[in-house]
């Protein structure tokens, strides 16, 4: 079997690693031990996340002329949130295309544009945020973080320029055209063309931009309420500071929804703040439970309704 199979299988690994050295024990007594006023409180933010998460990529369609409802699109963002908890880097959000067939004439082209934009501008503001916060590390980290991080944004930027015309995807993607079977090369001209059939103008992006940042704060937020719940009382900026880093880091295909990998990095970095492994890993748990496998239950529920 190939070696890819066998990748999401690290993370896990990883992830029951750092929980048996991290203690078992130590762990359930910080859990059963967290604030309950504010564990409620993170529930609110999670439910936000749902809102903004449906938002951003309801923005990119509406401005692609894909007229769906917006709590349709709701509908559609939990049932593809399974779908990516339960894959690495999430890709299984890309189930999306198939749903907005509905409202491009049965077609994939915009439906797949509307992801990988959204995918796109979920990296761009990643990086975005892992810049605009690295200062708070600026004195324990590095240089070396913040140049890798402006060249991750410098490349971001440049693929996004490169491949936002049709003509010079066409020219640099031709050489693959040639490796389709013969029966199907009309099929997939004619979905290419509908991928860039409405492409949003420029001017738009910062307006995507804007939203995907909004997202991202939104979901850091559940994790500081979870934090607060546990007796981590730092600032929320710090928040802002880490996560973005984790998160990115999580996108590593190797794990499934970053699990494993997102915690060994909060553990490095929170610990450099003197909060314990326990309380980190907890916090993580928590988190995890809370924005993670509740959505995702609810999405898989609705996803067996719609067959």
């Amino acid at each position: 079997m190939k070696i890819k199979k066998y990748l999401p299988i690290i993370g896990i690994g990883l992830f029951i690693y750092i929980l048996i050295k991290v203690g078992i024990s130590q762990i359930f007594e910080e859990v059963t031990q967290a604030n309950l006023f504010f564990l409620l409180v993170a529930m609110f933010f999670v439910f936000a996340t749902l809102i903004t998460g449906t938002l951003k990529w309801f923005v990119i369609a509406h401005k692609q002329k894909i007229k769906i409802p917006f709590w349709e699109a709701f509908r559609i963002n939990l049932i593809c949130f399974f779908y990516g908890f339960i894959t690495p880097s999430k890709v299984g959000h890309i189930m999306r295309a198939g749903y907005l067939k509905k409202y491009n004439n049965q077609h994939l082209g915009k439906g797949v544009s509307n992801y990988v934009l959204d995918k796109i501008m979920d990296l761009f503001s990643l990086v975005f945020l892992a810049i605009v916060f690295s200062f708070v590390f600026r004195n324990l980290i590095s240089r070396n973080y913040l140049y890798y991080a402006l060249g991750g944004l410098a490349l971001l930027i440049s693929l996004l320029i490169i491949f936002r015309k049709e003509d010079r995807s066409r020219s640099i993607l031709k050489i693959f055209y040639k490796l389709i079977p013969k029966k199907r090369r009309d099929k997939v001209k004619h979905e290419f063309h509908l991928f860039y059939k409405d492409m949003p103008k420029k001017r738009y992006f910062i307006l995507f931009l804007l939203f995907h940042v909004i997202n991202w704060v939104v979901i850091y937020t559940v994790t500081f309420f979870v934090g607060i719940s546990l007796g981590i009382n730092i600032p929320f900026v710090y928040f802002l500071a880490i996560l973005p880093i984790a998160t990115l880091i999580g996108q590593i295909p190797i794990t499934i929804s970053g699990l494993g990998i997102r915690e060994a990095t909060m553990i490095k970095l929170f610990g450099l703040l003197g909060i314990s492994a326990a309380k980190i890993f907890s916090m993580s748990i928590i988190t995890l439970f809370l924005a993670g496998i509740i959505p995702a239950i609810i999405g898989s529920f609705l996803s067996f309704k719609k067959r």
